[in-house]
């Protein structure tokens, strides 16, 4: 019999946890897989909560790494899952997103000549600017197994030359959502405990280093949150709080106007805050998405978005950071355009599993 493939999956931030979740559920019986978590997120309410709810096997690692500038994080991670690599001689190495955690498992790995599976590849913002586009662009030219979740995912690689290894898998998010919401549903009492009515709330969340780091653009931001005719629901990243007090605006912190800040929630929670809302204001890849899974408008705090598949038909609006802007989306009407099924049909865990499972170099 042959010998099963041993495959060191690296994760490290909130949305990676989702994707893992579906992944490793599917690979478990097909390869040995040893979990590397980086530690970038690393608070309970970040980490943990999402391993607990979710049934995620308790990481064979946690390399504790925890924040810092991208350089430092980056450094130490590329450090620290080296160590682990060599330890334990996977056969494959498998990353998700877009994150610095992404980035480190790639070039840790392509150094030590391990094949990598990039679970998300191809998404392009066309962004330089940001560091996940670089991390994104970066992960992908190490990567040997491409794992697409769209089809202009696929096209973004083929302008780039790269052909090889592609394979369109569909979305492992959408995957998750179909999963795991009516578990969530049945399981949290978020709505009850923040005392909120399905439809009358607006939710919002903001971590993007391109919106946090600007003292200008983060300020626009929770100006235009707080002037909302609804309330704002706000889960704040550790990350965003510690930026809005160092600007001087710990007002959002504590609340003003419509502005509820709290703090960040666990998958289930987050799940039906999100399909409960009546429109979502965003800067997160992930979020946009799950708002379109769960037919509630989006408003992106960005200029742009690699899921350009949620702006048909009016599901998503991009108004970066104007307030003025960010009020008139809020005022639309929903949109009753149909949604495209542009995200697979929840079996992308599968079939990147057994692709993963049967690569060869």
């Amino acid at each position: 019999m042959d010998r099963m493939k041993k495959v060191a999956s690296v994760v490290g931030a909130r949305p990676q946890f989702v994707k893992a979740a579906v992944v490793s559920r599917a690979l478990r019986p097909l390869a040995k897989e040893v979990l590397v978590h980086t530690g970038q997120h690393y608070d309970y309410g970040m980490s943990d909560v999402f391993f607990e709810e979710m049934g995620i096997p308790e990481p064979d690692y946690n390399l504790g790494v925890g924040s810092g500038s991208h350089g430092r994080q980056t450094g130490l991670m590329l450090e620290r899952i080296e160590e682990t690599l060599e330890r334990e001689k996977p056969d494959f190495v498998l990353i998700y997103g877009d994150t610095n955690s992404t980035l480190a498992g790639a070039l840790a790995a392509a150094k030590m000549h391990i094949p990598v599976g990039h679970v998300e590849a191809g998404l392009r913002s066309f962004d330089g600017r940001m560091p996940e586009e670089v991390n994104r662009v970066l992960a992908d030219d190490l990567s040997s197994l491409l794992l697409c979740p769209t089809k202009t995912a696929v096209e973004n690689l083929a302008r780039e030359g790269i052909t090889g290894g592609v394979e369109l898998v569909g979305d492992v998010m959408y995957d998750a959502a179909l999963h795991y919401l009516e578990r969530a549903r049945a399981a949290s009492d978020v709505l009850e405990r923040l005392r909120l009515a399905p439809g009358e709330y607006f939710l919002a969340t903001v971590h993007r280093a391109g919106n946090t780091d600007d003292p200008k653009r983060l300020r626009s931001i929770v100006e235009a949150l707080a002037a909302a005719r609804l309330p704002v629901v706000f889960p704040a990243h550790p990350r965003t709080k510690a930026a809005l007090a160092a600007c001087g605006l710990q007002w959002a912190i504590d609340g003003r106007g419509s502005l509820r800040t709290v703090d960040p929630v666990g998958y289930f929670d987050m799940l039906v805050l999100e399909a409960s809302a009546k429109k979502i204001l965003t800067d997160s890849g992930g979020v946009q998405k799950e708002a379109y899974f769960f037919g509630v408008p989006c408003v992106t705090l960005r200029a742009q978005t690699e899921w350009v598949e949620t702006l048909e038909g009016g599901w998503n609006l991009l108004v970066d950071v104007d307030g003025e802007a960010i009020a008139q989306a809020l005022a639309l009407p929903r949109p009753t355009a149909e949604r495209g099924e542009h995200f697979g049909d929840g079996t992308a865990g599968e079939r990147a599993a057994r692709l993963i499972a049967a690569w060869e170099a």
